[in-house]
């Protein structure tokens, strides 16, 4: 029977665009691109050159402080462009893919087989080993250092989030080999975060794996949040952390021999005209998914993720490699009169101090006004309302600003990441970009005492 816990702190924003449950056919993208800019820290070195043919699988770039750790082509094509930014840094690689991918063949087995090292080295050399990440830092994992628990949250709680079943149907012989790896490479547990009655079939009977159950509002798909309330991590421990659709991303890799970079990927959001869910591959360009779908005249937002930790893209960008999700809203451009000070019925309020409080059942249609600038921190514990973690958040944002390290210790920023303090930021009276102090945090925490 899988333990239990009630996460009563959060808050579940009731926003227009959630995706309806049915799977759309979409030609593949012409052009797709691996971002080092996704994985934090990364210093890329490059495996390839422009003009080179690369297969679903081949290297594109390694980390320049671990060589071990190659980050793959998920499809196969032509290396058309290496984007640089200032000071020559790496911003994208982007390959025009082929009609038909061709993969590269890895010779791997059966997980179950398998030494934790085998696993480990198969990871490596598949180019998977970037989907583990690790706290504290919330990076790509280390591979020299052993972690307590692997998490893995099988459910997402942000605004318009894909629904798990839609994400996880029929795919449960490549999750139990998933799990079943993952497990070869802790002395610990794999840990996998189900939502309370959420009665999925492939989760029932796994396998090399303890599961727990979780109620309560966003936040609570997190998995800090998850890692809050099982094992909290300490001074001097590790936790890896994998999403739901990377382990079967794993399990694929061992039963097939292939770097499968497919995922399936909600469309969202007020402005798209027709939601949904399309099986597309990781780095493609969402050019033909909001191609003649999104709503016209209004200057819109597109989003490669969620709207609270999701990352800004043109209407020809590329989707993320840790999304599952790209979402479209309007700009916020425009100026409402006594702004803020409005006592209107046409905005959401978190802390009730508009007349909507009394619309318990709005469906709203937001955008990206914030309305307001950055203020002075005000020591008034509203962070405690939406960050359900074992931790004092407005006291440890105050120990990262002032670059305090004995307190940030103290106050547990080995157990966060950026995204644990997003809906925090959303509520934030004082306007703060509390995602960016935290990646700061971690950051300093980093190069002051080493990953």
């Amino acid at each position: 029977m899988a333990n239990k816990f009630k996460i009563k702190r959060g808050l579940n924003l009731s926003i227009e665009g959630v995706a309806e449950k049915r799977m759309l056919e979409v030609s593949q993208a012409e052009f797709f691109a691996v971002k080092p800019t996704d994985f934090h820290g990364l210093i890329p070195k490059l495996l390839v050159k422009t003009g080179a043919t690369v297969k679903a699988g081949d290297g594109l770039f390694y980390d320049k402080n671990n060589a071990d750790i190659i980050y793959a082509s998920p499809v196969s094509g032509e290396v058309v462009d290496v984007v640089r930014g200032e000071r020559r840094k790496i911003l994208e690689v982007v390959i025009k893919a082929d009609s038909a991918i061709d993969y590269k063949k890895f010779e791997t087995g059966n997980p179950a087989s398998l030494s934790g090292d085998e696993v480990k080295k198969s990871l490596l050399e598949g180019g998977l080993w970037p989907f583990v990440k690790q706290r504290p830092y919330d990076v790509v994992a280390n591979p020299g250092k052993a972690p307590k628990a692997i998490f893995v949250s099988g459910f997402n709680s942000n605004p318009l989030a894909p629904a798990t079943d839609m994400v996880v149907k029929g795919r449960g012989e490549a999750l139990q080999a998933g799990f079943t790896a993952l497990s070869k490479l802790t002395e610990g547990s794999v840990y996998l975060g189900i939502e309370a009655g959420s009665g999925v079939a492939e989760f029932n009977g796994l396998k090399d794996v303890t599961v727990n159950e979780f109620e309560g509002k966003h936040p609570v798909g997190n998995v800090g949040v998850q890692i809050s309330q099982v094992a909290p991590v300490d001074k001097g421990e590790v936790v890896w952390t994998v999403q739901i659709q990377d382990v079967i991303a794993i399990g694929e890799y061992f039963l097939n021999g292939i770097y499968d970079a497919s995922r399936i990927v909600a469309l969202t959001g007020s402005e798209v005209i027709k939601t949904g869910y399309y099986k597309v591959m990781l780095g493609s360009s969402i050019k033909p998914l909001v191609e003649s779908n999104v709503t016209k005249g209004t200057e819109l937002r597109y989003i490669s993720g969620n709207v609270l930790t999701g990352l800004q893209i043109p209407a020809e960008g590329y989707l993320g490699s840790y999304d599952n999700q790209v979402t479209v809203i309007p700009e916020g451009k425009h100026f409402r009169f006594m702004g803020w000070a409005w006592p209107g019925f046409t905005r959401p309020t978190v802390h009730k101090v508009y007349l909507s409080k009394l619309l318990k059942n709005k469906v709203w249609k937001v955008d990206t006004n914030e309305n307001g600038d950055i203020r002075a921190i005000v020591m008034s514990g509203e962070y405690d309302r939406f960050v359900p973690m074992q931790i004092l958040p407005e006291f440890l944002i105050k120990a990262i600003i002032t670059k305090d390290i004995d307190k940030m210790e103290q106050l547990g920023i080995y157990e966060v990441a950026p995204e644990d303090f997003a809906l925090a930021e959303y509520a934030c009276t004082s306007k703060l970009h509390l995602q960016e102090i935290v990646r700061d945090g971690l950051d300093l925490m980093m190069k002051e005492l080493g990953n």
